[in-house]
C-alpha cells in the first residue's frame, strides 16, 4: 500500500513586512504655556489708560472762546491778528489746534515779524508778536529789514528819510549788508549814506545826502571804500558842494568830479 506519508515539504511562512519594525512620529518640542491671566490684566490696565487719555483730552479739547494778543501795535492791530487766529482755530478745540498753523496765519500779515503761539486754559489762545522795523527803501515801492528781506510791497506812502537800496533780484542781503556796515562808519565822520546800489555786473556805488556819488566799481569794494574814509573825507569836508562824485576804481588813488568845472565850460 502506498501512502502518502512522506517527508514534509518546508514552507516557509511569509511574515508581514511590517513584523518586527516600529515607526513613530517625530516627537514635538514643546511650546510654552501663555500665561493668559497676565496677558489679560496688562491689556486691561492699558485699555483703562487709554480711555482715562481720551476721556481727559475731551474734557480738556474745549473750544477756543478767547484769544489774547499782545504786541507793539503799531502797524498791525489786536483786531487783524486775532481776525487770522480765528479762521485756524474756529472749528478746533484748545487741545487739537495746530498752533503751527495758527502761528504761520499770523506770520503772513504785512509787517508782523515774530510770532510765538501758546495755550491758555481752559478756553484760551494767547498770542505775542513784534513788528518789522524797516531800515531802507529797496526799488520802487518795498521796503527792506535788517536781514535783507522785503517784507512789504507796492506801498503808497513810503518814510522819505529811509535810504534807497537797489540791485539784482537776489542781491537784497547783500546790499543791505554793506549798506549798514558803510552808514555807521560813515556816520562818524558826520556823512550820511542815502543810497546804494549794485547794477547787473556787479559795480557798487553809494551816495551821499549831498549828492556826491562814490564809484567803487566791482573788484576790491572794501579796499576802496577804506581809501575813501582815509583820503577821499578829507576832500569832501572841505568842498562838499563842488563835489559830484568821487572815482575810486583806481590801483593806488583816486578821482573827483566837480560842478566847478563843469560850470566854467558853460560860462566860457
Amino acid at each position: 500500500m502506498i501512502g502518502f506519508g512522506g517527508k514534509r515539504r518546508n514552507r516557509a511562512r511569509r511574515r508581514p513586512l511590517t513584523q518586527g519594525l516600529s515607526w513613530r512620529l517625530p516627537s514635538l518640542p514643546s511650546l510654552p504655556q501663555l500665561q493668559w491671566r497676565g496677558w489679560t490684566r496688562t491689556a486691561v490696565v492699558v485699555l483703562v489708560a487709554l480711555a482715562a487719555v481720551i476721556g481727559v483730552r475731551a474734557a480738556l479739547d474745549l473750544n477756543i472762546k478767547e484769544v489774547r494778543v499782545a504786541g507793539p501795535f503799531e502797524r498791525v492791530s489786536a483786531l487783524q491778528v486775532e481776525k487770522a487766529v480765528r479762521l485756524i482755530s474756529r472749528n478746533e478745540g484748545l487741545v487739537g489746534v495746530d498752533l503751527a498753523r495758527v502761528q504761520q496765519a499770523v506770520r503772513e500779515i504785512p509787517w508782523v515779524d515774530s510770532v510765538t503761539v501758546g495755550r491758555s486754559w481752559p478756553t484760551g489762545l494767547e498770542v505775542h508778536f513784534t513788528e518789522q522795523v524797516p531800515v531802507a527803501r529797496w526799488g520802487e515801492n518795498g521796503l527792506l529789514n535788517a536781514r535783507g528781506e522785503v517784507f512789504v510791497h507796492g506801498l503808497s506812502h513810503i518814510p522819505p528819510e529811509l535810504a534807497q537800496l537797489s540791485g539784482p533780484p537776489g542781491s537784497e542781503s547783500a546790499v543791505t549788508r554793506r549798506f549798514l556796515d558803510a552808514q555807521g562808519r560813515l556816520a562818524g565822520i558826520g556823512l550820511r549814506l542815502v543810497g546804494v546800489s549794485m547794477d547787473g555786473r556787479g559795480a557798487w556805488q553809494m551816495t551821499l545826502d549831498s549828492g556826491v556819488v562814490l564809484r567803487l566799481g566791482q573788484r576790491q569794494i572794501d579796499t576802496r571804500f577804506e581809501r575813501f574814509m582815509t583820503a577821499g573825507s578829507r576832500i569832501l569836508a572841505t568842498d562838499v558842494s563842488g563835489i559830484t562824485y568821487v572815482d575810486l576804481r583806481y590801483a593806488n588813488g583816486f578821482a573827483v568830479g566837480r560842478r566847478i568845472a563843469k560850470e566854467s565850460r558853460n560860462n566860457g
